[in-house]
């Protein structure tokens, strides 16, 4: 071992609290920044789930402008047909075909104005959780029955239950008037208000006959085995529809730009409380390196006065903080990766999580995801500022005076 980096090693000892407590300051935040980071990470991936799991799904493949502005007219020919080649060309049945428009929804109370689905009921239980999300009655089971599922909120608002009739009245495809009787025979809550309210299932055979589609939908809804593969996807579904020049593949970041937006603006927030966190722990190494430094002013002094140079001085201070920091850095990012190891298979839950949990269709636990980049991001920028904070304590044997140093009681 080096004389320097022995004399640095002894150097760090003689004051043996101090030096644990800085340690103990680094290795406490690295721990905290390796768990809060992998939690983050792994909720963001829960977060993107559930919410495309939904309604949105990771692709669709609409008619060029429906997005914007979802007219009945925009429509994708022959959409069960599309759905049935990419089940089969992609060999998944995590793919289905839906139809949408807007109408007027009337029970004996009253009539409000919602969002009318046309889903095929074998598929869209395998892209969609509203199915799973039944409080009372069934899911749509035939494509041709007349049969409604309806969110919790808007069976309230209509007063209506299971086995309640409702009147749907709108516009066809070409302009005509349309309307149909339907039986509720299932009601959802997904938690969203804005679903429960505004959201009504209905066959796809049935929206056909009504509202005079002749085998057109809007969306053939696809979801992708995980969201890494989507841009892979993508790429497959476009080069397998290139001979459809009336539609477009779009992903989730194009249909729910909202999604990537929070989870930026979440990003900012934490990485301002990560920052925070740094801080102190640098102004920690700070302190201890500037005690460290007064307290041997008059060694110093006479070590230059023999003919040392400050640099070499400096460059010795330097190297006690990285030994340190690299001591907070190790046993830091070990004891997280272990922490956040162990929990990314039991999980870890708080009181009252459960009934949130239900409320979403969330799971009861939390998992944080462990990976390079979560277990050493953290703890490599606590190094490289504690390692900045020590440069103030070296510059000052710059302005030190050997025999002033000396005098130094």
């Amino acid at each position: 071992m080096p004389l320097v980096v022995r004399l640095a090693w002894r150097n760090l000892w003689r004051q043996p609290r101090r030096t644990w407590l800085t340690v103990g300051a680094m290795v406490f935040s690295n721990v905290l920044l390796v768990f809060m980071m992998s939690l983050q990470f792994g909720t963001y991936g829960l977060m993107i789930d559930n919410t495309l799991q939904m309604f949105t799904g990771h692709l669709q493949v609409q008619a060029p402008g429906f997005k914007d502005e979802q007219k009945m007219r925009l429509v994708v020919e022959d959409v069960v047909a599309t759905a049935d080649r990419l089940r089969l060309e992609l060999q998944s049945d995590t793919i289905a075909a839906r139809a949408t428009t807007f109408a007027l929804v009337s029970s004996e109370a009253r009539s409000f104005g919602i969002a009318i689905y046309g889903v095929e009921p074998a598929y869209e239980p395998r892209v969609s959780n509203i199915p799973g999300l039944l409080q009372e009655g069934r899911y749509l089971a035939d494509s041709n029955a007349t049969d409604i599922v309806i969110g919790e909120t808007l069976a309230k608002n209509l007063k209506v239950g299971l086995g309640d009739e409702l009147t749907l009245l709108g516009s066809g495809r070409d302009g005509s008037f349309a309307a149909a009787v339907v039986t509720v025979v299932g009601v959802f809550r997904s938690g969203v208000k804005d679903i429960d309210r505004n959201i009504a299932e209905i066959p796809l055979g049935l929206f056909d006959d009504v509202f005079f589609m002749q085998g057109a939908g809007h969306q053939v809804v696809i979801v992708a085995p995980a969201i890494e593969q989507v841009p892979a996807l993508q790429m497959q579904v476009q080069a397998l529809l290139e001979d459809r020049p009336g539609v477009v593949v779009h992903d989730w970041d194009v249909l729910q730009p909202g999604l990537k937006q929070a989870i930026q603006a979440d990003l900012s927030s934490a990485f301002f409380m990560y920052a925070l966190l740094v801080i102190l722990v640098a102004f920690s190494v700070l302190n201890t390196q500037l005690m460290s430094v007064l307290e041997r002013t008059r060694e110093f002094g006479i070590t230059m006065s023999l003919g040392l140079k400050p640099g070499r001085l400096g460059r010795l201070v330097i190297l006690e903080t990285a030994i340190m920091g690299l001591l907070g850095l190790a046993i830091g990012a070990s004891l997280g990766f272990v922490v956040v190891s162990w929990l990314s298979v039991s999980g870890f839950a708080y009181p009252g999580m459960d009934e949130m949990a239900a409320q979403f269709n969330l799971p009861s636990r939390l998992y944080p995801q462990p990976s390079w980049l979560t277990s050493f991001a953290g703890p490599l920028v606590v190094f490289i500022f504690s390692l900045l904070s020590a440069l103030y304590p070296a510059l000052r044997l710059h302005w030190l005076h050997p025999v002033a140093a000396m005098r130094a009681a």
